[in-house]
């Protein structure tokens, strides 16, 4: 749960992250990760749609499955290093044998990560593949705002309607993730993985307990913002919405 510096394009806008894999769930948990590092997230599920977004958005690294239902990896990153010849690649795969990362590798890709994966373990190849292509550190605005509740990344001072509320470092992870996400249900797998770094089933329980936790200390006697949605998560939004 460390915390890293921003990165952003060296003309300060958004890093933009092409990310290309035929499985929606694992794509859109690959999208949380990624907006959570305030970086811009484009999506594909098939080789075609990744070349055409590559081409309308200039990615500044792709995140791209070996196998995909029109054509490989290595098919994709060849056609979109035609206009874009320095974008790093990181490619998934359920192979892990020598041969295919030999291949990968061999064919010009950057990195190499196997299915099941850890999402911290792909954003930090992600970061380090970045500040060796041109992104830089920025500071931005340090507060999170949602409603009446801020969060200040920096100081790790949290108020709500002007009071202040101590939370633990793993609360504070954890509100941190939801202000970021706000109005968007987390299933507790996303927040397993992104608070607690596990890979997901097992300890659910876990999340529920410090989910409580915070309702004691950010909903206490005030208008609800932590809402449990039954089957689906947890979604934070501003009182009244």
């Amino acid at each position: 749960m460390a915390s890293t510096e921003p990165l952003s394009r060296p003309d300060g806008t958004p890093i933009r992250i092409l990310t290309v894999d035929d499985e929606p769930s694992l794509i859109e948990l690959l999208s949380m990760a990624m907006r959570y590092e305030g970086w811009d997230v484009y999506t594909a599920t098939t080789g075609s749609d990744a070349v055409k977004v590559a081409r309308e958005v200039g990615p500044d690294a792709l995140v791209l499955d070996m196998m995909l239902p029109d054509f490989d990896g290595m098919e994709v990153m060849r056609r979109i290093r035609t206009e874009q010849p320095d974008v790093p690649v990181i490619f998934l795969t359920a192979k892990d044998g020598v041969t295919d990362r030999i291949a990968g590798l061999t064919a010009g890709g950057d990195d190499y990560v196997t299915k099941p994966f850890s999402l911290e373990e792909v954003i930090a190849r992600l970061r380090g593949l970045l500040r060796r292509s041109g992104a830089t550190t920025v500071r931005p605005d340090t507060q999170i705002i949602v409603g009446d509740l801020i969060l200040d990344e920096d100081s790790h001072e949290v108020t709500r309607a002007g009071n202040q509320i101590h939370l633990t470092a793993t609360e504070f992870e954890l509100l941190r993730f939801l202000m970021r996400n706000p109005k968007r249900v987390l299933s507790k797998a996303q927040i397993l993985d992104r608070v607690w770094n596990y890979d997901f089933g097992g300890q659910a329980n876990v999340v529920e307990l410090y989910i409580s936790y915070l309702r004691k200390k950010i909903d206490a006697e005030r208008e609800p913002m932590i809402h449990t949605m039954r089957g689906a998560g947890y979604v934070l939004r501003p009182a009244g919405a």
